[in-house]
C-alpha cells in the first residue's frame, strides 16, 4: 500500500525510485462525467480514483493534455483524411464528438475550460497533495499551435519560410495572416519527418522567442510539481541549427544552451522541481548534464522488445549516474500498447518487472495495468470497448505492492550476473537478475528468466549486510520459501530451473529476521 504522506513534495524526494503514472485527462474526465450523467471536471474527479492511484503507490501524476487547445488544431484533427482513417480504425462508431484535437497543439497554457479551467486544476493539486502525490503537467518547448496568439503578434518568435515555400513543401510551411502582414511560417517538426500540420515551429536561436518560453515554464511551475519536457532535444542548438539553420540566419545559436538556462532559473525558485526529458538519438545523457532530473529510456523500451536479454543485460552495465535519471517504460501514449506488441501476459509481466526494479523513475500509462491493446490517438477523447485482462491486472497489484517495500524505495541497486548450470546449457544467457540492498536492513533479489522458453542458470546473490545462517528467499510476487546454506550459496550460489518469462522477487533475510519490512 502506499506511503500516506501528506507531502508529494516529500514522496518525490524521499525516494530514489519514482514511480509516475501518465493519465489522458481529457479522456478519464469523459468517461468519468459519462458514467456520472454530468460534466465532470479536474476538481470533481472522485476521491475513488485518487484513493486508488495512492493505494498503488504512485508518486506523481502525469496529467497529460490539460492545456487549452485551439479551434483550428481541431479542425485539422477532424478534416485530414488519413487521420480520419486511423480514428475509424480504433473507433469504429467514430463521431465527431469523439475528435477532440491534439494535446500538443497548444494555443494557451491555461486549462481548459472543459476541463474547468486553472482553479479546478489548483484544487485537484491540493487533492492529490493530501494523499503525497505529485503533479506533472506538459510542456511543448519546441512549438505551438498554429493559433496562438503569438503567430500574429510575434511571427518573428518562429522560424520563417520564404515566399513560396508553401506551395514547394507544403508538407514543413504554411501560409498565415499576422499583425505584421502575411507570413510564411513553418510547421513544428523533427528533422527526419514532415511537419506537424496543427503547429508552428518556434525559433529557439530569436532571443524575444526564448525569453517569451523562459516565461511561460516559469507560470506552468508555478501550479504543478514537475513537467514533461516534450521532445526535449529538439531545441538543443545543434539540433536546432541541423534542422533550421538556413532558415534562421543571420540568427547564431545562444551561447548558452535553453534548457541549462530554463532549468537553473527554475531549480533556483524551486529546488526538487523535476524536470523529465522525451528524448531520442543518444542525447539523453546531454540533456542530464543540462540539468534534467530524468530523461526518456527508449534503448531499453526497443531492446525489451526486440533485442533479447544479453542486450538488456549489456544496456544495464551504463553509469550508475545515468541509470538514477533515466525513465523505463513499456507502454505510454506515443508507443502502441504494451499488451499488443509483448504478445503474451508472461512476456508482458516479465518485461514489466524489468522496467520496475532498475535504477530511475518507472513510468505506467493508463490502461497497461489493465491489458488494454488498442492504442488511442492523442486526437481521440474516447477509448474504444475492449476486454480487460485479469491476470495483468493482478500482476501490476502484487507488483505494485512489492515497489513499496524499503529497499526497493530508497535502497542501492547491483547488477548480477548469471552463470551456466551445466556444460552446453546456453539458456542462462536469457536470465537476467538484480539485487536491492536497503539503507538500514533488508534486501530485494529479482530474477528474470527473460526468454520464450525454460531456462537454467545459477546466480551468486550478495548477501553482504544479511547476517547468519540459513538464509530465507520468501517469493514476494508468489508463493514460494526457500531455504539455502549460506556456505553453498557462496561456494556455488542459487540454482533456479525457471519456465518461459518467469520472474521472481524475492525478500532476502536471515531465517531469524525473515519478518522485516
Amino acid at each position: 500500500m502506499a506511503n500516506k504522506s501528506n507531502s508529494a513534495e516529500s514522496r518525490l524526494v524521499s525516494t530514489s525510485h519514482p514511480l509516475l503514472y501518465e493519465v489522458n485527462t481529457r479522456v478519464l474526465l469523459n468517461e468519468l462525467s459519462s458514467r456520472a450523467g454530468k460534466r465532470v471536471t479536474l476538481k470533481r474527479i472522485p476521491d475513488a480514483v485518487l484513493d486508488e492511484w495512492q493505494d498503488l503507490g504512485f508518486d506523481a501524476i502525469w496529467l497529460m493534455g490539460v492545456w487549452t487547445t485551439g479551434k483550428l488544431g481541431l479542425q485539422i484533427a477532424r478534416d485530414t483524411p488519413s487521420f480520419r482513417e486511423e480514428y475509424k480504425r480504433v473507433l469504429p462508431d467514430l463521431t465527431d464528438d469523439d475528435i477532440i484535437g491534439s494535446p500538443y497543439a497548444i494555443k494557451s497554457y491555461t486549462v481548459s475550460r472543459k476541463l474547468g479551467g486553472n482553479s479546478a486544476l489548483a484544487v485537484l493539486r491540493k487533492r492529490l497533495q493530501k494523499r503525497g502525490l505529485g503533479l506533472v503537467l506538459d510542456f511543448v518547448c519546441n512549438h505551438t499551435a498554429r493559433d496562438h496568439s503569438w503567430v500574429s503578434s510575434h511571427p518573428e518568435y518562429y522560424v520563417n519560410g520564404a515566399q513560396g515555400d508553401e506551395a514547394e513543401k507544403p508538407d514543413q510551411y504554411f501560409r498565415t495572416k499576422t499583425s505584421k502582414g502575411e507570413r510564411v511560417v513553418a510547421y513544428g517538426r523533427d528533422p527526419y519527418f514532415p511537419g506537424w500540420t496543427d503547429t508552428a515551429q518556434l525559433n529557439y536561436f530569436h532571443p524575444g522567442a526564448r525569453r517569451a518560453m523562459l516565461r511561460q515554464l516559469n507560470q506552468i511551475a508555478e501550479v504543478c510539481d514537475g513537467v514533461r519536457c516534450d521532445m526535449a532535444m529538439l531545441v538543443l542548438n545543434e539540433v536546432f541549427d541541423r534542422t533550421w539553420g538556413e532558415r534562421v540566419r543571420p540568427l547564431k545559436p545562444p551561447p548558452e544552451e535553453f534548457w541549462k538556462e530554463a532549468i537553473a532559473k527554475e531549480k533556483l525558485r524551486q529546488r526538487d522541481f523535476l524536470f523529465i526529458a522525451e528524448a531520442y538519438w543518444n542525447l539523453e545523457w546531454q540533456l542530464q548534464q543540462l540539468g534534467f532530473d530524468y530523461t526518456y529510456d527508449k534503448i531499453l523500451y526497443e531492446r525489451l522488445l526486440r533485442e533479447g536479454a544479453q542486450s538488456v543485460f549489456g544496456h544495464f552495465k551504463a553509469e550508475l549516474d545515468y541509470q538514477r535519471k533515466c525513465v523505463r517504460f513499456i507502454e505510454n501514449h506515443d508507443e502502441p500498447r504494451a499488451a499488443a506488441v509483448l504478445s503474451t501476459e508472461a512476456w508482458h509481466c516479465a518485461a514489466g518487472v524489468v522496467m520496475s526494479t532498475v535504477p530511475g523513475m518507472a513510468l505506467y500509462h493508463r490502461g497497461q495495468l489493465e491489458g488494454r491493446r488498442i492504442k488511442l490517438p492523442v486526437q481521440l477523447g474516447r477509448l474504444p470497448e475492449e476486454p480487460e485482462s485479469d491476470a495483468i491486472k493482478g500482476f501490476y497489484r502484487r507488483l505494485f505492492r512489492c515497489l513499496q517495500s524499503s529497499p526497493l524505495r530508497q535502497g542501492t541497486w547491483q547488477l548480477l550476473e548469471a552463470r551456466p548450470a551445466w556444460n552446453e546449457n546456453h539458456t542462462w544467457t536469457n536470465f537476467l537478475a538484480f539485487m536491492w540492498k536497503g539503507k538500514e536492513s533488508g534486501a530485494r533479489l529479482v530474477v528474470v528468466n527473460y526468454a520464450p522458453h525454460n531456462g537454467q542458470c545459477y546466480i551468486n546473490p550478495d548477501l553482504a549486510g544479511i547476517d547468519g545462517s540459513p538464509i530465507e528467499f520468501r517469493d514476494v510476487m508468489g508463493f514460494g520459501v526457500f531455504v539455502r546454506e549460506r556456505t553453498a550459496l557462496a561456494s556455488k550460489g542459487m540454482y533456479f530451473d525457471v519456465p518461459a518469462y518467469g520472474i521472481h522477487i524475492f525478500e532476502v533475510s536471515s531465517t531469524r529476521h525473515s519478518n522485516y519490512q
